[in-house]
């Protein structure tokens, strides 16, 4: 009897099976992450990973990366170069590698000791989304030569073009467009993503070419690569400490670290195993943490700097300041990651092993200068003391006691919400009186505050605290959030579980934003790291037409819209949060049911701080350049309004 097909049924018929990379095209999110910028360059980084796997092995120590000027970007490596044998599939093996999931020498024992590209998929899910994928191999003795095209499709058989002496594989490809729709590589984040692989790997050169418009090369090299990390970290910054380096063994496991304390309030670890970047952490990062805090606290009570009586001193209060990196190579039998993209280490085994390292290694070195070690101690003895100091204040305003200094500063400016339940309520920063005006009046007063910014914003870039805390704008800020600022700061203490920022689609509102998020990054980046800050995204257009309006974020959006309705409409261009009545704010811009928030995430520390650093710092040609690679400009005007008649 035949299955009939209905709404709600489900049956084996309904059940496909995708062959080969299929599910790669399908689904490009669940291998790559996504298909916007991010996920293009994590193509490179697939074959990136591959060819830093061999010289991570002690095969080769060049590579090449090349920008080409159709679009394709081509990696070089001079190591083993891939496999070109038959495989018992029956097909090369450098077949299977390119148009099989999961296969690859990663898995077995003996094609590599330690790797960083464990799961096998990258050059399979490279072909799987490129328009064409060639790859050259010199094995010694022979070139070889494959061609794939159209998704991994392959074009003609692996084929002999030469001899050679040579070693090392080449994989040029080109994105499909119809997958990503931005598809131009960017220079800079190449540049820096090679810039960190040298750094990891003594010795190792790697160079970048950009063949399109503007012809350019950058080479990166180091011989003392961790040391050189952070000092191109902290570069802005005023250092307390030399910048200390070692490295050691543990279980199988070779550990390398290096850090630096500086004069401010950030915690920056940046973590690595081999090779890859684990942005979440993991194991090993828990390992140097508590190696941090079980050393420090040994060394204050043994030397008299903390007395029987006190307290141990918080991991926080010993790593304010601190910027350190640590770089693991664990064995291919140990090594775990989490999640397919690898921004986690898993493996229970690193954490001891750091610990182990770290731990000796900063104890010698607390104890053979112990100027600087008692000084970082009498420094976390204050962040300590501040953040107590913090937390009492804000337990006695909430107990009703000492508000009158909050009070006055916010009283006139800040519009409350009626709710007391701060997992509830949510703090609109909004640009200027009118817009604060209809703000007011649109949005939901049981759960919306409104703080609307009347004075300009510092630059906290280059500020201490003592200036961040006399601009009244940020004062404002500060209080009104009641959870403290720079180390003292605690995201769990908001009086609002959302802060957003609401300014204007201009240039000026798009320079606010960039001040406020400046200053939540410098002095309360946990609010960031708890995904509590937001931007709100108010339309660009709205379009009318015969009573009907539809209001819209892009000028994709207008045009497809524009098609639609054919004619007989009228558009306005919001320049401004002013320009809308109350209720046309409420509708697109605060209703939690329509509105579109973007979350500010950090992603990438060392990349932000060194984003920050350019585009909010004294160092102009850095910003010029910087705007160059990623801002496209046009000499069209947007316009104010557009009619067009039936």
């Amino acid at each position: 009897m035949a299955e009939e097909k209905t709404q709600s049924n489900y049956g084996a018929s309904d059940i496909v099976i995708l062959e080969g990379l299929d599910a790669v095209r399908k689904r490009p999110g669940m291998y790559i992450g996504s298909t916007d910028k991010r996920g293009l360059h994590h193509l490179v980084w697939e074959v990136l990973d591959n060819a830093i796997d061999e010289a991570l092995n002690g095969f080769g120590n060049e590579i090449i990366i090349t920008l080409h000027g159709d679009g394709s970007v081509s990696v070089q490596d001079f190591g083993r170069g891939m496999p070109v044998g038959k495989h018992p599939s029956g097909k090369s093996a450098l077949e299977v590698i390119f148009t099989v999931l999961h296969a690859g020498g990663k898995f077995g024992s003996g094609g590599y000791k330690a790797s960083g590209g464990l799961h096998g998929v990258g050059a399979s899910v490279v072909n799987a989304l490129s328009d064409f994928v060639k790859v050259q191999v010199n094995d010694g003795k022979n070139s070889w030569e494959m061609d794939f095209s159209d998704g991994g499709r392959k074009v003609g058989k692996l084929k002999k073009i030469g001899t050679t002496s040579k070693t090392g594989s080449k994989v040029t490809f080109l994105p499909n467009p119809d997958i990503f729709k931005e598809n131009r590589f960017s220079y800079s984040l190449i540049c820096e993503r090679a810039q960190e692989d040298a750094f990891l790997l003594k010795g190792l050169k790697i160079i970048v070419r950009d063949e399109r418009k503007n012809k350019r090369e950058a080479k990166y090299q180091y011989e003392d690569g961790l040391k050189a990390f952070i000092e191109e970290v902290n570069e802005d910054h005023t250092p307390l400490t030399p910048v200390i380096s070692f490295e050691g063994e543990s279980s199988s496991m070779k550990i390398q670290a290096a850090f630096q304390y500086c004069d401010n309030y950030q915690e920056n670890i940046y973590s690595f195993a081999n090779m890859v970047r684990t942005k979440d952490g993991g194991t090993h990062e828990t390992g140097l943490k508590q190696a941090f805090t079980k050393t420090f606290n040994d060394y204050a009570r043994r030397n008299g700097l903390l007395k029987e009586k006190d307290k141990s001193l918080e991991g926080a209060d010993i790593r304010e300041g601190l910027s350190a990196v640590l770089h693991i190579t664990i064995p291919e039998a140990l090594l775990q990651f989490e999640g397919q993209t690898k921004e986690k280490l898993g493996s229970p085994e690193a954490k001891s092993a750091v610990d182990a390292v770290i731990s000796e290694n900063l104890k010698y070195f607390l104890e053979e200068n112990r100027v600087v070690a008692d000084s970082l101690v009498r420094k976390a003895v204050r962040a300590s003391q501040a953040r107590a100091a913090a937390r009492k204040a804000r337990e006695e305003i909430r107990k009703g006691k000492g508000k009158s200094r909050a009070e006055r500063l916010i009283s006139g400016k800040l519009v409350h919400a009626q709710s007391k339940d701060a997992s509830k309520k949510e703090l609109y920063l909004v640009e200027g009186d009118s817009a604060g005006g209809s703000a007011k009046q649109g949005r939901d007063s049981k759960y919306q505050a409104i703080l609307p910014l009347r004075g300009k914003v510092l630059n906290t870039e280059r500020a201490a605290l003592s200036a961040v805390e006399k601009n009244e704008e940020l004062s404002t800020i500060i209080h009104t959030l009641g959870a403290g600022v720079g180390s003292s700061f605690s995201a769990e203490d908001s009086n609002y579980y959302k802060v957003i920022i609401m300014t204007d689609a201009d240039d000026d509102g798009a320079h606010i934003q960039n001040l406020l998020l400046t200053f939540f990054y410098r002095f309360m980046r946990p609010l960031i790291e708890a995904g509590m800050l937001y931007i709100a995204l108010p339309p660009l257009f709205r379009i009318a037409k015969k009573g009907e309006e539809y209001y819209l974020f892009s000028n994709e959006e207008l045009e497809e819209k524009k098609k639609q309705l054919k004619s007989g409409y009228t558009v306005n261009r919001y320049k401004g949060l002013g320009e809308m009545n109350a209720s046309q704010l409420w509708d697109t811009t605060m209703n939690p049911e329509t509105r579109t928030l973007l979350r500010v995430r950090l992603e990438d520390a060392r990349l932000a701080e060194k984003r920050v650093s350019e585009l909010m710092g004294d160092k102009a040609e850095m910003r010029r350049n910087w705007i160059e690679e990623n801002v496209v400009f046009t000499l069209e005007d947007d316009f104010a309004k557009e009619v067009v008649h039936a």
